[in-house]
């Protein structure tokens, strides 16, 4: 009090204002919103900040409204599905693309498969062995659509014969001989023709399903044959084990329970056996290509050891009629048959053909390790295959 007293009358007021401003604050800023420079960070009341900071100097901002951040989380995840299919859909073009207009791109990007009811007037269907046959459904190949589709055709009078594009290594014996045998049913229960056309590859199993074909084109740069079985490769790491002081025990019922384990070695007997296995396997398909091909049975296993055999030299041995393109096929299955223009040439395409996820097991499945050697999980997954006893069809294994 004696300081106030002490000071001039021109200090006095201005003391006084000081007193007022400080009086005021406090209805001001607790409307206000503080921040630490980030107007569209965490923003406070002017206690929420103190008590934060424990600062008397701050700086005042108005609210910051910005996008949500849930918003932002959604529209980054729109933009990651709209990207990825963008990217499937070039993949889908340039596949067909690759195969000269063969695939109808429509059937492929709605997902919906070929029937029988889609179709009016006479036609004469396409059904299409590409990939890998096998009971499992591929990206291309569809086993059981073509089982159901064939059953469908042969009860459909409007339908006047197959011709079966291939393109394909072959597969599983247990499967090849199973679309064979439906093959087969169909020329026996409408005697309707069957002509095969073979791509780029008609291999093996592919070859078994066209033997019994009335007519067998290939293309000139084609390749066929690999007529013979394959029971793939049985690894004995016992040595390896032993080499680190690694025992094992088997316990079985049989001496020949864990043949194939490559844990243990493979003994004679257990190699003859397979063989026969493998053999027995080898004469059904000799067999199936001398009644198709109308040859002598000891003239098919000349050419039957494994060999695959380009398109000029297929047509020599007697293994196909013509070397030639798939209109010509189709040109020649209308001409030979009888059939006008009007009867349509309809390709058959199974619904899995559209499914992403099959694409993207494809893609996935793909080998990127460097320089091509084994991981350690690929090593891990090779002997588990040992002891799993199945036959193919197969070129290339």
């Amino acid at each position: 009090m004696d300081n106030f007293e002490n000071k001039t009358p021109e200090e006095q007021p201005e003391e006084k204002e000081v007193k007022r401003e400080t009086q005021a604050a406090p209805k001001v800023e607790q409307q206000k919103y503080y921040t630490d420079g980030n107007p569209y960070g965490q923003q406070y009341t002017r206690p929420q900040y103190d008590q934060q900071y424990g600062q008397p100097q701050y700086a005042s901002v108005p609210r910051q409204s910005g996008i949500p951040t849930w918003l932002k989380v959604l529209l980054i995840i729109v933009l990651i599905l709209v990207l990825i299919g963008y990217m499937f859909t070039s993949c889908i073009r340039s596949l067909t693309s690759s195969m000269g207009g063969m695939v109808d791109e429509s059937l492929l990007m709605e997902g919906e498969g070929t029937s029988v009811s889609d179709i009016d007037g006479e036609y004469v269907a396409v059904l299409h062995i590409e990939d890998e046959i096998s009971q499992s459904s591929s990206f291309w190949y569809d086993h059981y659509y073509l089982l159901d589709t064939i059953d469908d055709l042969i009860a459909d009078d409007n339908n006047k014969g197959i011709v079966f594009y291939m393109d394909t290594p072959g597969g599983s014996v247990y499967a090849t001989d199973e679309m064979y045998l439906a093959v087969k049913d169909y020329q026996e229960k409408t005697k309707r023709p069957v002509y095969t056309y073979m791509a780029s590859m008609a291999a093996s199993g592919g070859y078994y399903i066209a033997a019994p074909s009335d007519k067998i084109y290939i293309n000139r740069n084609g390749v066929t044959g690999s007529i013979g079985v394959t029971m793939g490769n049985y690894i004995d790491v016992s040595e390896l084990l032993a080499k680190y002081g690694v025992k094992v025990n088997t316990i079985t019922s049989g001496r020949n329970k864990a043949m194939g384990s490559e844990l243990v070695p493979m003994t004679d007997e257990q190699k003859a056996i397979l063989q026969s296995i493998v053999d027995e396997a080898y004469e059904q398909f000799t067999a199936i290509v001398a009644e198709g091909r109308g040859m002598d049975i000891e003239k098919v296993k000349e050419l039957a050891d494994g060999r695959i055999y380009t398109a000029l030299q297929a047509k020599a041995n007697g293994l196909v009629d013509e070397v030639g393109t798939y209109d010509d096929l189709c040109d020649a299955f209308l001409a030979d048959n009888g059939l006008d223009a009007s009867v349509q040439i309809v390709d058959f395409w199974p619904p899995q053909m559209s499914e992403l996820d099959s694409f993207l097991n494809r893609f996935m499945s793909t080998d990127f390790s460097p320089s091509g050697m084994l991981t350690a999980d690929q090593i891990e997954e090779l002997l588990s295959l040992n002891g799993k006893i199945e036959l193919k069809y197969m070129y290339g294994e």
